[in-house]
């Protein structure tokens, strides 16, 4: 059974992170925006920090990708690479983005590096040994793989980090839009 205050403290906390980010954000801030007494946050966990945590475990929290999500493809270098785009941004919200960039501080980078690192790792070695592979199948030229991987990743996430920043203020692309024209423009680069 859900702990409805243990669940109450952590979105509390975690919306408050994405807003003001982790230092700016205190116990009595928390209390005020889950309604309930500054004394409970600490029956409930060890402090901030602890909150922080187990929000991470929690799978509105954390994006969840897997190499085995990538595994899949059919070497068809726009399809393909369409797919991956759309995975990676369904797991990479601009929600995400907010709590990666909330959760940036020397407080906590020894705890909370790792978890934010993990899916943009996961996503570049996949990447990279996807454009290794096609490189070897002759299907698209000879370059520095990792670079490759690097350079769509980070096309990818400059989408998704705009529009956690500015939604649509900065252009009115569509999700679909943007990533049909970048798979587009990337692979004129590489094919």
């Amino acid at each position: 059974m859900i702990d409805e205050t243990r669940e109450k403290i952590i979105n509390a906390t975690m919306n408050l992170v994405m807003d003001r980010g982790y230092s700016l954000t205190t116990t009595k801030d928390i209390a005020f925006k889950a309604g309930i007494n500054e004394c409970t946050i600490f029956r409930k966990f060890k402090g901030k920090k602890d909150i922080v945590l187990s929000a991470m475990k929690l799978p509105e929290w954390k994006p969840d990708l897997k190499e085995e999500d990538l595994a899949v493809y059919t070497g068809e270098l726009e399809s393909d690479l369409i797919r991956f785009s759309n995975l990676y941004m369904e797991k990479v919200t601009p929600k995400m983005v907010k709590v990666s960039i909330g959760l940036r501080t020397p407080e906590l980078i020894g705890d909370t590096a790792a978890g934010i690192m993990a899916v943009p790792a996961i996503f570049k070695n996949c990447l990279t040994a996807y454009f290794e592979e096609m490189q070897c199948l002759g299907k698209i030229k000879k370059a520095d793989s990792e670079s490759l991987a690097m350079t769509f990743l980070s096309m990818n996430f400059g989408f998704i980090f705009l529009q956690a920043s500015f939604d649509d203020q900065l252009s009115p692309l569509s999700k679909e839009e943007y990533i049909n024209a970048s798979v587009r423009t990337f692979i004129q680069g590489i094919a």
